[in-house]
C-alpha cells in the first residue's frame, strides 16, 4: 500500500478539491484525509472527561491506592 500526501486548500465553501492524475481509470480508490482542525487541548479534555467517568477507574478513589506523596522520589535535573 502506498501513502500519498497532497497539499491542497479548501474553497470558500469548505470543499476540498484535488487535482491529481493517478493514471488509473475506472478504478475504485480510497482517499484518507486527516485534519487537525481542533486543538490538542480539546481532544485531551474530551479524553480526560471520558476516562474520569469510566467506572473501570473507580478503584483509584480508594485511599488504599494513594500510596505516594510529594516527598517520594528524587528530583530530575536535566
Amino acid at each position: 500500500m502506498k501513502a500519498v500526501e497532497i497539499k491542497s486548500k479548501t474553497d470558500k465553501d469548505g470543499h476540498l478539491k484535488i487535482n491529481l492524475p493517478l493514471n488509473k481509470s475506472d478504478k475504485k480508490v480510497r482517499v484518507l484525509v486527516l485534519m487537525d482542525d481542533s486543538p490538542e487541548s480539546a481532544e485531551e479534555e474530551l479524553w480526560l472527561e471520558s476516562v474520569s467517568k469510566n467506572p473501570a477507574f473507580d478503584f483509584l478513589s480508594n485511599e488504599s491506592e494513594d500510596i505516594y506523596n510529594l516527598s517520594d522520589g528524587e528530583p530530575i535535573d536535566d
